[in-house]
């Protein structure tokens, strides 16, 4: 089992930036957080959940949805079991939330059926 808990989220202005945090805890016998593949998705209002960006084990393989490309940046912390999403320049289209992912074999899936497991999510509102 791997616990994920989403934090950082809040009320920005447009061209903000926010960072978010998702603390992972492994309760699987034997597995660490460095072996998961890990991903951002969000959910805005009235839409579906849809993929934001993903990374892969040792931080050196990325993924981003096109409208985040340029902006957003994934990251993680093997050491600390920690997954991380800075967000610059933050547009009113970026609201929603924010949910992190996980899964050992995704291979950076895009999908929701490709990870196993999930947070509760943190909301991001950009408004002015």
């Amino acid at each position: 089992q791997v616990q994920l808990v989403e934090s950082g989220g809040g009320l920005v202005q447009p061209g903000d930036s926010l960072r978010l945090s998702c603390a992972a805890s492994i309760q699987t016998f034997r597995r660490t957080f460095g072996e998961y593949f890990m991903a951002w998705f969000r959910q805005g209002p009235g839409k579906e959940q849809r993929f934001v960006a993903a990374i892969s084990w040792s931080d050196s393989d990325t993924y981003y949805e096109d409208s985040v490309k340029g902006r957003f940046t994934i990251s993680r912390d093997n050491a600390k079991n920690m997954l991380y999403l800075q967000m610059n320049s933050l547009k009113p289209e970026d609201t929603a939330v924010y949910y992190c992912a996980a899964d050992l074999t995704s291979s950076m899936g895009s999908a929701v059926r490709d990870y196993k497991f999930w947070g509760q999510g943190t909301r991001v509102t950009v408004s002015s």
